[in-house]
């Protein structure tokens, strides 16, 4: 028995004749074009930056792995293809998991020959992730990640036509047993009571608790510099509390949103630490609550 795939109809204007007509969602001829379209384009798809295609893991372990990237926080990340159905993607995709935390030299040298020594030597270890993307997974196929203490995505892609893509996430599985959310909660409060004070500790734990709870499959990886909340791309990067305000960074456009000074602010011309082009400052739990829809949106479109 197959998932259950949400049923997506994409129509056509035609303004020769004021018409529609339906784009009939396909699969690939062969997986190799699923691979080079998401290769061609990792970063904007995935937010993983490409390394290598089909990289071979020596003559002993005799694999090849698909595609190897790193994404927006430095983890390691393996993807795996399949045209179809394939019960075996996961079980491969865990097997070269394994092969890489085993050669953590060698992939760090791997950063650093594309990417620079800058990014080689803030690879996060602690959360290697594994992405399979294919025609459809099963019911099965979501309880066995379920199963298994990494970080796991399985997205299901469609082609419309000839120019168009849709990925949809069918299961993300955060690495490491589930810590129950109010035990979430007092770390965060802690963490940040250390950094701050008890106001701004409270704040950060409403933020962090509205974000985990924007839906299913939020991950959250920590930084030294930043906390990210990812589904299969980073949605929000929430920085340690300064003295009176609470930094997050989002998704969104600033284009798109009625700037307010000292609430919102257009950061894509400024560095800064976590990734989004729109900073959201917070001083107030009344702050968190105007928040809430730019948060949704930012997660949304993640």
């Amino acid at each position: 028995m197959r998932g259950r795939c949400r049923v997506v109809k994409l129509f056509r204007a035609d303004t020769a004749y004021s018409g529609m007509t339906e784009v009939v969602p396909r699969l690939a001829e062969v997986e190799a074009d699923v691979q080079g379209l998401v290769e061609a384009h990792m970063e904007t798809l995935l937010g993983v930056r490409f390394l290598a295609s089909e990289y071979g893991t020596g003559s002993v372990h005799g694999g090849r792995i698909d595609s190897l990237g790193l994404d927006e926080n430095g983890s390691p990340v393996i993807v795996e293809y399949k045209r179809g159905t394939d019960a075996g993607v996961i079980n491969q995709g865990l097997f070269y998991l394994a092969w890489l935390m085993d050669h953590r030299a060698e992939f760090e040298q791997l950063v650093r020959d594309r990417l620079g020594a800058t990014a080689a030597s803030q690879v996060l270890w602690s959360g290697p992730r594994l992405i399979c993307i294919a025609g459809d997974f099963s019911r099965y196929d979501v309880h066995a990640v379920r199963e298994h203490r990494r970080s796991i995505d399985l997205v299901r892609y469609r082609l419309f036509g000839s120019d168009l893509l849709g990925l949809e996430t069918v299961a993300s599985i955060n690495g490491g047993l589930p810590v129950p959310r109010r035990a979430r909660r007092l770390s965060v409060a802690q963490a940040a009571f250390d950094i701050q004070g008890a106001a701004m500790a409270e704040l950060a734990a409403t933020v962090d608790e509205v974000l985990l709870g924007l839906g299913d499959g939020v991950n959250r990886v920590e930084r030294k510099q930043y906390r990210a909340y990812q589904r299969l791309r980073n949605f929000a990067c929430m920085c340690p509390p300064r003295r009176s305000k609470l930094l997050v960074y989002l998704k969104v456009d600033p284009a798109d949103v009625g700037l307010i000074p000292g609430f919102t602010r257009d950061v894509r011309e400024l560095g800064h630490h976590g990734t989004g082009d729109l900073e959201v400052q917070l001083r107030t739990l009344r702050d968190v609550e105007r928040a809430q829809d730019l948060f949704r949106a930012s997660y949304a479109a993640a």
